[in-house]
């Protein structure tokens, strides 16, 4: 039985933050229609031009508190949120582009409420998932590196018993579990470090569950951690 366990040493750095989880079970991630999901994205990119009303990138708010949280634990130069790097894309004109149905789908998401989404394969994942802070040595390879570069001591990851799957807690995920056309059972998570924003957050988790069931079939199921709830059954 796997599960997810946000650890004490994240909490000690945001004792505030939320965690939205869906678990995706018997899923089909084949890629049968790219128009469908191209026109998904496209869609998604209009609605988050306005979150950069401000022409200095970094003034806008949805940039600003990612920026905060990344200046509160060790991570590598140059490193940036999943939701700045998607939203600096737009911001340059450049479209995002397919990857697969349940990639497309939690890119939408993340585009359309301005929040970091990310997911893993279950099926790939070595024993529970754990967010915390790294001890220096866990293997990480990332999509396109045959080397493996482990997490700063201190740096906010996710991991599991083999090593890291997402390092600088949003920025980078483990080729060795991410999602696949492939993936039929999928671990989904939203972050939330902006307390302004808790009603927009539950409305993306829901947003996303019911996407990924109407879409891609099989169950969707979802949970909120916080300091007063930090563990999930993930299969």
């Amino acid at each position: 039985m796997k599960k997810f366990i946000i650890e004490e040493p994240f909490w000690t750095i945001f004792p505030t933050a939320t965690i939205g989880i869906v678990i995706c079970n018997g899923i089909d991630n084949s890629i049968k229609d790219e128009e469908k999901y191209n026109n998904l994205l496209l869609e998604a990119e209009k609605e988050a031009r306005k979150y950069l009303q401000d022409p200095e990138f970094s003034n806008n708010e949805v940039i600003k508190v990612w920026r905060d949280a990344f200046k509160k634990f060790k991570t590598k130069k140059g490193a940036r949120s999943s939701i700045e790097a998607l939203l600096k894309r737009i911001k340059n004109g450049n479209h995002l582009g397919t990857i697969n149905p349940l990639v497309d789908i939690y890119n939408s998401i993340s585009l359309r409420y301005a929040m970091p989404c990310g997911g893993e394969d279950i099926d790939t994942l070595q024993g529970d998932v754990r967010l915390t802070k790294a001890v220096g040595d866990e293997d990480f390879v990332t999509l396109g590196s045959d080397k493996s570069e482990s997490p700063f001591e201190g740096e906010i990851i996710y991991k599991d018993q083999v090593g890291a799957i997402c390092r600088c807690w949003n920025w980078r995920e483990s080729v060795r579990t991410m999602l696949t056309e492939e993936t039929k059972n999928a671990f989904l998570c939203i972050e939330l470090v902006d307390e302004k924003r808790t009603e927009e957050f539950e409305n993306a988790l829901n947003d996303l569950a019911n996407t990924v069931q109407a879409e891609l079939g099989g169950t969707s199921k979802t949970a909120i951690l916080d300091i007063r709830n930090n563990e999930v059954i993930i299969e």
